[in-house]
């Protein structure tokens, strides 16, 4: 190889147990907090199904599908805290953090059918409007805002540090506000009487998961094809290392997912003084993680811009 073509190779080393300490650890009281309200949310679901049917609301029996996605949702932000306490192995050398973007996926699928068949049921209660019990879908979803609502402030002291904490805070804070929803239904159809208030309600909650599910299922699919995450703006982190002392060019920058909390990146940087040495590469290590949340970083250091030299030697003869 010639001179032109060495370089050097580095990467931002770090330990994968401060990692899970600062990334991906779920501190205990948490996961109490989880299977507290997992538990909370199944009893009130089965309370929700088991009235809806007898009270005839297809509102509640929508609600209780839309707390049923929340509970899903607070499931796999469990396993995914869980699975990222697991370290390494030869065979998942980036562990098993990345089983959460497979999970939000199937979710985001399952969640779909569920909106489908309540919306095909609510479609056919227009048609022929059933009594409906309205005094019992008032008092079983003033339950639910209790229920939603206490569950939320189980997660609120962590939801301003952790994504996942913050996601299950707001997932049951918007369920207190559905329940609230359904509340205000049946007052309206115990002074109004009329039932077709009832099925309008189920496809307006309908609406609110499909618009929730589109956002998880879109951004799980741009997860598993390793998309860069919504929160990172590649123009920006190439104009940052773009802008570091010594650095003539950027190339082969790509930024993926680990998880659904931990992004990893590579980048060759072009410096043609040479290595600038350990404390430049750990500098960009803590820049990254405070400016873009990016927690694993690789980058290579060239003393020239090596693509540009192969496109000499092999784009010679392309006009």
């Amino acid at each position: 190889m010639s001179a032109g073509h060495h370089h050097s190779h580095g990467h931002v080393a770090h330990s994968h147990h401060d990692r899970h300490s600062v990334h991906g650890h779920m501190p205990t009281n948490f996961s109490r907090a989880f299977a507290l309200g997992i538990t909370l949310n199944i009893i009130y679901i089965l309370v929700e199904v088991t009235f809806g049917l007898l009270a005839g609301s297809m509102a509640l029996l929508a609600d209780a599908g839309h707390n049923l996605s929340d509970v899903l949702g607070l499931a796999v932000a469990w396993a995914g805290a869980e699975l990222a306490k697991r370290p390494p192995s030869k065979r998942f050398t980036y562990g098993l953090g990345g089983s959460s973007i497979l999970a939000a996926l199937l979710n985001g699928l399952f969640l779909l059918v569920a909106c489908g068949a309540i919306a095909w049921e609510a479609i056919e209660r227009f048609s022929a409007p059933s009594p409906i019990a309205s005094t019992t879908v008032i008092i079983v979803a003033s339950l639910g805002i209790v229920i939603n609502f206490g569950t939320a402030m189980l997660f609120v002291r962590g939801q301003k540090e952790d994504i996942n904490i913050r996601g299950a805070f707001l997932h049951m804070m918007a369920d207190a506000g559905v329940s609230a929803g359904v509340v205000a239904g049946g007052i309206a159809i115990y002074f109004s009487g009329f039932n077709w208030i009832d099925p309008l309600i189920s496809l307006l909650i309908v609406a609110l998961i499909f618009w929730s599910t589109w956002g998880l299922l879109s951004e799980a699919v741009r997860m598993s094809l390793a998309g860069v995450p919504r929160n990172i703006d590649v123009e920006e982190v190439m104009a940052y290392l773009a802008s570091l002392p010594g650095v003539h060019a950027v190339h082969d920058l790509h930024i993926w997912p680990m998880s659904t909390s931990e992004t990893a990146m590579t980048a060759h940087l072009v410096l043609p003084e040479g290595h600038p040495g350990k404390g430049f590469l750990a500098e960009i290590q803590k820049e990254m993680n405070r400016l873009f949340s990016i927690h694993h970083i690789t980058i290579q250091i060239e003393l020239e811009d090596e693509e540009a030299a192969l496109c000499q030697t092999d784009c010679s003869g392309q006009n």
